[in-house]
């Protein structure tokens, strides 16, 4: 669903009209609203307006943007050095194949991104995702079928999650994994 612009009135009382996101970078919005859409599939910078005077925000600088990433909207700004990420607030990008979180994990974690645990990583403006296979999920969630509590152990130990290991968790009764 597409979401409609924020603001407006309804029936005579303020209605909301919509959530999304809201990003604030301390000088490099637009570097890093250029490499998110350049990785993520079915993204695009929608909006983007800067600052023509040395204010708050230096000239140049994103006053504010707008972008779909996997056509989810979000908004962002520089907001100078106030404003930084803090681990506890990540995007969850859902990946289908090895090749896909490779190739993402690549991407954030080159020029100055930290690979994380567990499929974290901080991408090299401070943001945090994660970038996980379906596969997880799928396993994890059906224990009857498989080594669900095995799957999780492998997971904690990774940083960047392969499939084919977490697979071989799954396959392996759990008696044998002691």
């Amino acid at each position: 669903r597409k979401n409609p612009p924020l603001g407006g009135v309804k029936g005579g009382s303020a209605a909301m009209q919509g959530v999304r996101p809201f990003l604030s970078f301390n000088d490099q919005a637009e570097e890093a609203l250029n490499l998110y859409v350049s990785v993520i599939p079915n993204s695009r910078i929608t909006s983007m307006m800067k600052s023509e005077s040395d204010g708050l925000i230096a000239r140049g600088r994103v006053l504010h943007a707008t972008f779909e990433l996997d056509g989810r909207e979000f908004a962002a700004r520089d907001g100078g050095p106030t404003f930084s990420f803090a681990g506890g607030a990540s995007l969850f990008v859902t990946c289908d194949t090895q090749a896909e979180v490779d190739r993402i994990w690549a991407r954030f974690t080159e020029n100055g991104g930290r690979p994380g645990p567990c499929g974290w990583l901080t991408d090299p403006y401070g943001l945090s995702w994660q970038v996980i296979p379906a596969a997880l999920g799928e396993m994890i969630g059906d224990p009857e079928h498989g080594n669900s509590k095995g799957v999780i152990d492998c997971m904690l130990k990774m940083g960047k999650l392969d499939i084919e290991e977490l697979r071989r968790a799954y396959a392996t009764p759990p008696e044998a994994r002691r």
